[in-house]
């Protein structure tokens, strides 16, 4: 068992430019044994988009699941404390 979060979801708020957007990441098994790993995304109080991607192996998508978060860091995402 990995120590790796399987669930995630960040907000980035900008009231300056009237910006309000989520981003959510979940890895969970498919019925076919594979790994799914979804994201969600889009305005806050709305239902976004999605994109599902599968991968054979856990380790494969806990490493997409890194980069996604990294990469929405680092563009001023962050976990919202409510």
């Amino acid at each position: 068992m990995t120590a790796t979060p399987r669930h995630l979801y960040i907000e980035r708020r900008d009231p300056a430019r009237n910006m309000a957007r989520f981003y959510a990441l979940s890895i969970e098994p498919t019925l076919f044994g594979d790994v799914c790993l979804t994201r969600r995304w889009g305005r806050i109080g709305t239902r976004g988009q999605m994109k599902a991607m599968s991968f054979p192996h856990e380790d494969e998508a806990l490493a997409q699941f890194g980069k996604i978060q990294r990469q929405k860091a680092s563009r001023g995402y962050r976990e919202c404390l409510t």
